[in-house]
């Protein structure tokens, strides 16, 4: 049995773990069922403009300034931040291993490189760079995904560097080294696999960075005009934030309540992999 998959049950035992995995299993679900749980489309102008929560039985949480269904939107936005918020996790995490491991495992002139490619992206403002590659590249899901993680990866490939470093000096390293096992083999076999641990329990907090990137971005009117996301949903009450609040915050407790539920279950698999840390804090 893999270490991977020891993590599961470990991690369900953890009162945070449990408290993350099902705020995030709500979100999930809602988001999966927004055809059937939600009346109409969120794009969709279906009743008077403004009305509040609770108003009309038809639109508990009430209409934005068009007269759209705001949980149609909760809804149906939710695919969308879960879907950019975990596209651009596994890329930022890919990237972030990739990097790291080639630069700790080889050393030298190929750790430093890198390692200067890493920190010219880290002293980036990461938002900024994000809005300079969309405003360039256009504002569509896949780049805005792909901004995300250009902009995220270097905190990753730090960890990966450093567990790469400390692995390359193992036996078992050196015995794959003195049996002949080329480079690439060790690294697929031995140090990845190894390394991917420590990455695994920043998965969940690279998604819910990359979820809050995305809602910053559509707040800005950077997002896909052509698809309804929580971020949109907020910048699209900003300007009656006094006269009808709630058409903001609506979708902002949502961000909020997903990414607390990731940073819960984040906070849960990382004091299961490194329990003494866990204990000091």
């Amino acid at each position: 049995m893999s270490t991977l998959s020891l993590l599961k049950p470990r991690v369900m035992a953890h009162p945070a773990g449990w408290c993350g995995a099902l705020g995030l299993l709500l979100v999930v679900a809602i988001a999966l069922l927004a055809p059937w749980i939600t009346g109409s489309d969120p794009t969709a102008m279906i009743a008077r403009p403004y009305l509040a929560p609770g108003q009309n039985a038809a639109h508990l949480l009430g209409t934005d300034t068009l007269g759209r269904d705001i949980w149609s939107g909760i809804a149906w936005g939710a695919r969308l931040s879960l879907s950019i918020g975990l596209a651009a996790g596994l890329l930022t995490a890919v990237l972030g291993l990739l990097m790291g491991s080639f630069a700790g495992f080889y050393g030298g002139w190929v750790d430093n490189q890198l390692m200067r490619i890493t920190e010219l992206f880290q002293i980036m403002p990461s938002l900024l760079f994000t809005l300079v590659l969309v405003l360039i590249l256009g504002p569509t899901v896949s780049t805005i995904t792909l901004g995300i993680a250009a902009t995220s990866w270097p905190n990753v490939a730090r960890i990966a560097r450093g567990e790469a470093r400390r692995l390359r000096h193992l036996d078992f390293v050196q015995a794959g080294k003195v049996m002949g096992m080329r480079d690439s083999h060790i690294l697929l076999v031995h140090i990845l696999p190894n390394v991917l641990i420590p990455v695994v329990a920043m998965l969940a907090m690279l998604v819910g960075h990359a979820i809050l990137t995305e809602a910053a971005l559509a707040f800005l009117g950077m997002g896909d005009p052509n698809v309804i996301s929580w971020g949109s949903m907020i910048g699209q009450g900003r300007d009656v934030l006094r006269s009808a609040g709630y058409i903001s915050a609506i979708p902002g407790i949502a961000i909020f309540f997903t990414v607390a539920s990731l940073s819960l279950l984040g906070r849960a698999i990382n004091d299961v992999i490194n329990p003494q840390r866990g204990r000091l804090q």
